[in-house]
């Protein structure tokens, strides 16, 4: 040990916010398990530190007793009377030990190895402190690699991992790649913190739109839910206070340049930007859009609504393979029946 260690554990302090007791503390231990290692078998003993100038000493902790049977574990009544008269039988004497002169080597190979142990230890939770809590958040990262189908993503402090399941479907990612991806999951491991990232979560796109349309961002247009298939098709429903906001129209832009930005970040998924209402008959008709609706009956009870098309509207309103109704009802929390005028009016007549 030296006042050079000493000194680097004041920066550390400073500069990492790790307390110097904290790291005496583990060179102790350190050095308590390499001297037992290398130069007795006993676990009697221990070191103290001196925290002004850096200095080591080694102890034997013995027991005093009248006849010594183990020289290493117990010291004579009269040679702890020569250390201190106040010792008797029974109690513990701190003998200092002379130790070879390869430990005071080892000493400070032991020191820096746990100040730099704790210098990563500080960093790997400083990373994980940074990004705990930020679920939901967009980053922009470099892809650095992929590796069994997962890409792994520069994040400048830390790497991220875009595994297959969160990857938008058929969309390729090449070597240096910049994309935006939101922080699905952040885990403290043993190697530090590990994070999990998205590009087919709903909440890409909902920070994809806070990004790129100010009035969602400033409050002016509130975002009420997203239903999404990735790589395929998106619904959100927005609405505004503002009379002189149309929430659409914002959302949409100037020539579509607000949309077609999110859509060119997302692989080219369409996007349906809806009218939330409170009204859930008109908020059901307002998700099957752009299909027509003739009327929505709507079952408060149940959650369940049954909606009439025109006949020409039926397959628009259901979509290709159910889609336009699946994100409807999604969007809405609704259960959602798509009837033709035709098949409202074979119904009625049934009942009648």
């Amino acid at each position: 040990m030296s006042k050079e260690i000493l000194r680097a554990l004041n920066e550390l302090e400073k500069e990492k916010g790790i307390q110097q007791e904290v790291v005496l503390d583990a060179i102790k231990a350190a050095l308590e398990s390499g001297y037992k290692k290398n130069y007795s078998k006993s676990n009697n003993f221990s070191i103290d530190i001196d925290e002004e100038n850096g200095e080591y000493k080694l102890f034997s902790d013995k027991v005093v007793v009248d006849n010594v049977v183990n020289k290493n574990q117990e010291i004579s009544l009269e040679d702890a009377k020569d250390i201190n008269i106040k010792y008797e039988i029974g109690d513990i004497v701190k003998v200092e030990i002379k130790p070879k002169k390869d430990f005071g080597r080892i000493a400070a190979q032991t020191a820096r190895q746990v100040i730099l142990q704790k210098i990563r230890e500080a960093e790997r939770e400083s990373i994980f402190s940074e990004y705990y809590g930020r679920e939901s958040d967009i980053l922009t990262g470099v892809v650095q690699r992929i590796s069994k189908g997962n890409v792994y993503v520069d994040l400048g402090k830390i790497e991220g991992v875009l595994t297959q399941n969160e990857q938008i479907p058929n969309e390729t990612y090449n070597q240096g790649d910049r994309i935006k991806t939101v922080i699905l999951e952040v885990k403290n491991t043993g190697k530090g913190a590990s994070i999990l990232l998205s590009r087919s979560h709903p909440n890409l796109v909902k920070r994809l739109f806070e990004l790129e349309v100010p009035e969602i961002h400033d409050g002016i247009i509130e975002i009420h839910g997203i239903s999404r298939e990735a790589g395929s098709r998106t619904k959100i429903a927005v609405s505004t206070n503002d009379p002189n906001v149309d929430p659409v129209g914002s959302c949409v832009g100037n020539k579509g340049a607000r949309v077609k930005n999110i859509i060119d970040e997302i692989c080219q998924e369409k996007i349906d930007i809806i009218v939330y209402d409170k009204d859930p008959e008109k908020y059901i008709a307002n998700s099957l859009g752009p299909a027509k609706i003739v009327k929505v009956t709507a079952n408060e009870k149940e959650k369940s609504a049954v909606v009439v098309v025109p006949d020409n509207q039926l397959s628009l309103a259901i979509g290709k393979e159910g889609q336009n109704a699946r994100l409807a009802a999604k969007l809405t929390g609704w259960k959602i029946d798509i009837i033709s005028e035709t098949q409202e009016i074979q119904k009625n007549d049934e009942v009648v």
